[in-house]
């Protein structure tokens, strides 16, 4: 028996089919904006993991590269391709891979026996269609496989996701169904379940300031304290529970090619103090370059109890 679980980062904990790689952002400008944003439109080909509508914005022939540190000596890394077909079609092609880092293998009786790297890896394909001058529309097909020792799993999800853009009045709303989909097969077939979730959120640039803030709710099927939070948190009020499905995020945008955001993960700053973590818990932060073909992309964030997260972007187009 390989004593894993007990290792692996909280989110791996669960009881959620790869929990972890699912919920992390690919885009340091998401991290930096709370971790999650669907309404964030911007020519950078990691767009479309946040919300498959937003393929529609991100100029052909883009290649994007990210990688992230993660708890326990974690690495987090993935790329885009991101191919325009016409004026109204754009297709993409994804892989990311959360690589554990090495750990050992025991036994029952806890006798170890070698060592292991677990690892997720997610890839897939994503699709956008401009509707309308508005209106975009998009999907993505992926596939999860996890690997731990001896064990696997693999699964089967679809995002879907929904942008209106205003550009005369910087406004973009979103809606994105995320993670639709069943295990095919999973770890020593144990019952697992795929984290769905549900968010609306939009963003909104001030008139005459170079600003632009952005509200994200997300796992809006979840709001019974059961669903989601751990079993002590029961007495939590009905505010708390709501506002634990709250993400706010604030861009400054001193020039068209500069970026600073900073953000609030209402969530995981309740369960990281929950877990003793500082009063800076669920701040994350982070700055970006936005040149014609170039894109540069830095973050700061905390997942987990145990460290801080780094996160770096690059992309180019062709």
């Amino acid at each position: 028996m390989v004593s894993l679980l007990s290792s692996l980062p909280s989110w791996a904990q669960e009881g959620s089919f790869s929990q972890t790689v699912l919920r992390l952002p690919t885009s340091s400008h998401v991290a930096a904006l709370g971790g999650e944003n669907i309404s964030l439109t911007e020519d950078t080909p990691w767009a479309a993991m946040s919300n498959p509508a937003l393929l529609s914005g991100v100029s052909n022939l883009s290649l994007g590269l990210n990688f992230m540190t993660y708890a326990g000596g974690s690495t987090y890394a993935g790329a885009e391709f991101v191919k325009a077909f016409g004026e109204r079609h754009t297709g993409a092609a994804f892989a990311q891979m959360l690589s554990y880092g090495e750990m050992s293998e025991t036994d029952a009786s806890g006798h170890e026996l070698g060592s292991f790297s677990p690892k997720d890896i997610v890839f897939g394909v994503g699709y956008s269609y401009l509707l309308s001058d508005r209106w975009a529309g998009g999907a993505n097909l992926k596939g999860i496989y996890s690997k731990y020792a001896d064990f696997t799993a693999f699964a089967l999800a679809v995002d879907l996701g929904i942008n209106y853009l205003d550009e005369e009045n910087d406004l973009s709303i979103s809606a994105t169904m995320m993670n639709i989909g069943a295990p095919l097969k999973t770890f020593d077939d144990r019952t697992e379940r795929l984290p769905y979730n549900l968010q609306v959120g939009f963003s909104k640039g001030m008139a005459h300031l170079p600003v632009r803030f952005s509200v994200t709710l997300t796992d809006l099927t979840r709001w019974r304290t059961k669903d989601y939070f751990h079993p002590a948190d029961e007495k939590l009020s009905f505010g708390r529970k709501a506002l634990n499905h709250f993400v706010v995020g604030l861009d400054v945008e001193p020039t068209d090619y500069l970026y600073l955001g900073v953000g609030y993960n209402f969530r995981r700053a309740y369960e990281l103090k929950a877990a003793g973590s500082s009063h800076w818990a669920g701040i994350t932060a982070g700055a970006g370059l936005r040149l014609s073909r170039f894109k540069l992309g830095l973050s700061y964030a905390k997942y987990h109890l145990s460290c801080s997260s780094l996160m770096c972007n690059a992309g180019y187009s062709f």
